[in-house]
């Protein structure tokens, strides 16, 4: 008799448990219809009027849906300015560069001042000369004005567990530099022509979009990073402040004060479902991460496929916040 009342509350039991499960699943369901239809109808530029904010966070590749965006920014009726809210050591060159004509075509429509947060370094400085005018903290890092290339020599490695490298190729320089063979002064040579006339166009950049001389920029694109008030004594940034700064410069340019600043944010990427709101997060924190991006910074995974020339001052942002 015992054994069957025992058995009547394990069944009990299991019930509430299936019954619990069971109502989780259906409000997880639902939030995810909810977010999933939130994110499908939500439009920024139905707004009415207002100065649009675009983020430009961590590291800078050819990003062609953040391009496609400042597209629709600059053929909305509603924006009537822009502010460039730019947090970057830099990336790839040529990313940099497609998202710099990007907000010039931009700054030819609307007003646009860069705002930069914990830094604008290297491309990441690149793209905020494309503003009007720059806006930094005090405490903010400016400048790195450079271009590298770097790649590893494991020929040593390769030695240690004895495996050879072989290769047949056309001429000398195909295929070179190359981690499985020594660098010889010829590709060294040809290297450093390529990262040269990379750096001269950066330098000729800076010079046209800064009131600077070239001799002036040439003398601070040794590479150095400076803070926003030795960036500002320097003619890199044109004030110290935020937000509510880079908004005041678009009132003086002849914006209303009352207009709200609309953050203009992603609509679709290659994460797919894990960037509809609410499901990323819910993904997120299960995985212990502040996000999907944290969490393929924290792994390094947004710099493992740097390929090409590289503008980038790389620091580990996570022990400057320390």
């Amino acid at each position: 008799m015992a054994s069957k009342a025992d058995d009547m509350i394990d069944r009990r039991r299991l019930r509430r448990k299936l019954t619990f499960w069971r109502g989780a699943a259906v409000l997880v369901a639902a939030a995810a219809v909810l977010a999933a239809a939130t994110w499908m109808f939500q439009d920024t530029s139905t707004a009415g009027s207002h100065i649009a904010k675009i983020r430009i966070e961590g590291t800078i590749t050819d990003n062609r849906e953040l391009q496609r965006r400042i597209q629709r920014i600059g053929e909305s009726s509603a924006v009537q300015g822009v502010i460039v809210a730019i947090s970057s050591p830099g990336g790839t060159t040529t990313g940099g560069e497609a998202i710099f004509e990007a907000l010039r075509k931009l700054s030819e429509q609307k007003p646009m001042v860069a705002e930069v947060g914990t830094l604008a370094a290297s491309a990441g400085y690149m793209i905020a000369t494309a503003s009007d005018h720059i806006v930094a903290r005090q405490s903010s890092i400016v400048g790195s004005i450079g271009v590298l290339v770097q790649f590893p020599d494991v020929t040593g490695l390769m030695e240690n567990i004895g495996v050879r490298y072989e290769a047949v190729k056309s001429s000398p320089l195909k295929a070179e530099p190359s981690p499985f063979t020594p660098t010889t002064d010829e590709e060294r040579e040809m290297l450093r022509a390529l990262v040269m006339d990379s750096y001269d166009w950066f330098v000729d950049l800076v010079t046209d979009r800064r009131a600077l001389t070239r001799q002036q920029v040439l003398q601070l694109a040794d590479g150095s990073i400076f803070t926003g008030r030795q960036a500002l004594e320097r003619g890199l940034i044109d004030a110290l402040g935020g937000e509510d700064v880079a908004k005041a410069w678009l009132v003086e340019q002849g914006l209303s004060a009352d207009l709200d600043v609309v953050e203009w944010r992603e609509r679709s990427s290659g994460d797919g479902f894990f960037r509809i709101p609410g499901i990323g997060t819910l993904a997120a924190w299960i995985m212990g991460f502040d996000g999907i991006d944290h969490m393929l910074a924290r792994v390094g995974a947004d710099r493992i496929f740097l390929d090409g020339l590289v503008s980038v001052w790389q620091p580990d942002l996570g022990r400057l916040s320390e």
